[in-house]
């Protein structure tokens, strides 16, 4: 049945303005919902460090990510990009406008951050099943891609737990049976403390001093003179950056290196050449090692120098993998960061030729990664072995 012209219109003029409407309704189903502005560029908000003690961690991620970018042409999906950077200066109680201002101000598509833990469980809590998709570089607070997880947040980095809990197992495999704990007395270090613990001592092992130390001092001497006396066979630690220098410089002045074996996770990342010869000999469970022989790495840890004029470390290959997490999603829906379930779907199933090794997705957007047995050998962490092959986080509390 036909439908009624409208008074004054004759027969001909309206078939002709029905088959335009049609065409233009056909064009909007064909071409992405960015069309009317071709060419809109593709906007991501990044929130790192660039100021004070992190402020390398932050340059690393993102010198990474932008090197990543520009070996696809400098685009996203077939589409420019534009970098909204803020410095997060390491403040949890200033994230909140800052990412506000990238969300709603900005009007960013993808959020890229942050480095610290309270931050990025902030940025999780604000973004959770918005459209912009939050990137998550280097936080490793379990609770990001645990009891926050969303469809929208992803994570290219690790958690505490993946990283701390194939430790227990490696130093039960090597003798270790009575170990003491030095970490950090925060979130992120009594996270790492529980992890390890969780598979030590279900294999048998025994803590025999548990002694987290204030964040961030960096006075250990009185607790080196306990482990002296306790005398156990290993000590498995968390500190990093400067904190884990001096730690490492202590713990050799305090006569313990070679006498009492020392563990970590991120210890000697980054720091090992600073410390000297007190990093000589030191165990660590982490998920990169710049001296990994794969094609990959050998070509990223080139490219990255070249980009940066930096050596590459663990925060840039997480940083350069965004980057291959978002020319992966976005070539997916040729550019259309409106089609949101089919965008999350693409960077979920996405795989990763990655520095660290091939690199998946779980179903709470946590990286599925080696984690390597790595020791200090001239100032390098050499990879001596894989504490735990293709290893996915628990999610603890994640119900998207």
């Amino acid at each position: 049945m036909l439908k009624k012209t409208k008074p004054g219109v004759n027969r001909r003029e309206f078939v002709k303005g029905t088959s335009s409407a049609l065409v233009l309704a056909a064009a909007s189903t064909v071409f992405p919902t960015f069309a009317i502005g071709a060419q809109a560029k593709v906007k991501l908000g990044v929130l790192l460090p660039f100021s004070g003690t992190y402020a390398k961690l932050g340059s690393h991620i993102l010198d990474a990510m932008k090197m990543r970018i520009a070996q696809n042409g400098g685009k996203l999906g077939g589409r420019s990009v534009d970098y909204v950077v803020i410095d997060s200066e390491m403040k949890v109680k200033e994230s909140t406008s800052r990412t506000n201002k990238l969300m709603q101000k900005e009007k960013a598509d993808f959020l890229i951050g942050p480095v610290h833990s309270g931050i990025g469980m902030n940025m999780a809590r604000m973004v959770k099943n918005k459209k912009v998709i939050l990137v998550v570089p280097n936080a490793g607070a379990n609770q990001i891609t645990g009891q926050f997880c969303a469809p929208n947040i992803f994570r290219t980095s690790f958690t505490s737990w993946q990283t701390a809990f194939p430790a227990g197992k490696a130093m039960l495999k090597a003798g270790h049976k009575k170990v003491v704990l030095l970490y950090w007395n925060y979130a992120f270090g009594k996270q790492t403390a529980t992890a390890f613990q969780e598979s030590f001592l279900a294999g048998g092992g025994k803590i025999v001093a548990d002694m987290p130390t204030p964040f961030p001092k960096t006075e250990f001497q009185s607790f080196f003179t306990k482990v002296a006396a306790l005398k156990p066979d290993a000590v498995f630690t968390f500190y990093s950056g400067g904190g884990a220098i001096k730690f490492m410089k202590d713990y050799a002045a305090a006569g313990l290196q070679g006498k009492i074996p020392l563990w970590g996770t991120f210890l000697t990342e980054g720091t090992a050449k600073a410390a000297g010869s007190a990093s000589e000999g030191i165990i660590s469970t982490l998920h990169y090692s710049s001296e990994l022989r794969n094609a990959t790495n050998q070509k990223f840890k080139v490219d990255f120098k070249k980009a940066s004029g930096d050596n590459a470390d663990v925060f840039a290959i997480q940083g350069y993998d965004a980057g291959s997490l978002l020319i992966q999603g976005m070539q997916a829906v040729r550019g259309d960061t409106g089609a949101h379930k089919d965008l999350i779907m693409a960077m979920e199933n996405s795989v990763i030729d990655s520095p660290r090794g091939e690199m998946s997705f779980s179903k709470s957007h946590n990286p599925i990664q080696n984690i390597y047995l790595r020791e200090v050998r001239g100032g390098k962490n050499e990879v001596i072995g894989i504490a735990e092959k293709a290893l996915a986080d628990k999610a603890v509390g994640c119900k998207a």
